[in-house]
């Protein structure tokens, strides 16, 4: 076994039994912080035996383990140590490689066992499991080949936790494993969700403003063009004025106002798609109220210009009476492009103000500042 698995697997198997040896006995701490031994373990006791099975696990024999667990599981089903014992067969399967058949042993001792002291533990070696299955590692086919996604499990997996111990270090954790999945897998609908249920329930993580962050990217590279649905883009606009009013310099390190003129032009985009869109339909007098609309609410946009230059063409399909009630589209067209009425301008190198489509979101940003005067960074 190689990778991080196997890494797993060590590191699930080393930690409950640190201090093996002392666990043979039993020891009392006294009145003068002098730990003493009160009593022996018996072998043949539940613990005695339960002590041979994770010893077996250390001595790298998984599957004796196994089987040793297996059978306490089965001769003892009322023993209150029922969930210990579950958890040394979910170790031991994690020893042997299988991770996925562990996961069953882990989820006996979530669903059945709440109230053991190993409730937490099972939950913490399913997070662990999680967070490599999140992370791309594929779980075996028959055994052999790890092939079959595990997508679908791992965010179950991250749910339940959050379920299972909400407001804990464990669900936070699991919370922003789980929208870091989303966002990596370009599930940005999802990731957006993820993100904002994070600060919601964790405003005062380390890892707060890294969820807002992406927030706002989630919302920005989900918006998928004027012809679409553009209530993302309002939403990062809030978010990013928001962010403008709480942490001004993170604002200013990402870019912030450059961002929220990318959604200036892109709503403004989506006015002008309808107006085309209803020339399209032989339909100029609705085509010129979303062209009103449009540089009234947008006045300094590309796709304003554009809409002044289209104008003349557009009001000549109208009844007069129609065209008199609207603007004064000479003057803005003086304006806006400087030219006279009967002549036209081209825009084709007029672009869009240059914004990166991925703003460079860092991994952790629980004590971002905004840039030195030197060029520099706080971290």
């Amino acid at each position: 076994m190689t990778g991080p698995l196997a890494h797993l697997a060590v590191v699930l198997i080393l930690l409950p039994v640190a201090g093996l040896a002392a666990q043979e006995q039993e020891y009392r701490l006294g009145p003068d912080d002098v730990w003493t031994r009160d009593k022996e373990i018996p072998v043949g006791s539940e613990r005695g035996q339960l002590l041979l099975a994770r010893r077996a696990i250390i001595e790298g024999n998984p599957r004796r383990a196994r089987d040793l667990a297996t059978a306490f599981i089965d001769r003892y089903p009322n023993s209150p140590l029922q969930a210990n014992a579950y958890l040394i067969r979910g170790d031991a399967y994690m020893a042997d490689g299988d991770e996925y058949k562990a996961l069953f042993d882990y989820e006996e001792i979530a669903r059945g066992f709440p109230s053991s002291p190993v409730f937490v533990t099972a939950l913490e070696r399913e997070f662990e499991i999680a967070k490599v299955y999140a992370r791309g590692m594929r779980r075996k086919l028959f055994g052999a080949f790890r092939i079959v996604s595990t997508d679908d499990e791992a965010q179950e997996l991250l749910i339940r936790i959050q379920e299972r111990v909400p407001g804990s270090q464990l669900a936070e954790e699991a919370g922003m494993e789980l929208a870091d999945f989303y966002f990596r897998t370009r599930d940005l609908r999802m990731a957006a969700e993820a993100y904002d249920l994070f600060v919601e329930n964790y405003p005062r993580s380390a890892d707060v403003n890294k969820a807002r962050l992406r927030l706002i990217y989630s919302y920005l590279a989900d918006y998928r063009g004027p012809k679409y649905d553009a209530s993302g883009l309002e939403e990062a606009r809030l978010r990013l004025e928001d962010l403008r009013t709480r942490e001004a310099g993170l604002a200013q390190r990402i870019g912030a106002e450059a961002l929220l003129v990318r959604i200036y032009e892109s709503d403004a985009r989506k006015l002008l798609v309808t107006a085309e869109w209803y020339l399209s339909i032989n339909d100029p007098i609705s085509a010129e109220l979303t062209i009103q609309s449009l540089v009234r609410t947008y006045p300094d946009s590309i796709a304003s210009l554009e809409a002044l230059r289209r104008i003349p063409a557009i009001l000549d399909q109208m009844p007069e009476t129609v065209v008199a009630t609207g603007p004064d589209y000479r003057a803005l067209r003086e304006e806006k492009l400087g030219i006279p009425w009967d002549q036209d301008i081209d825009l084709s190198g007029v672009k869009d103000p240059a914004v990166s489509p991925e703003p460079e979101f860092p991994e952790s940003t629980g004590q971002l500042t905004a840039p030195d005067q030197t060029g520099g960074s706080g971290s």
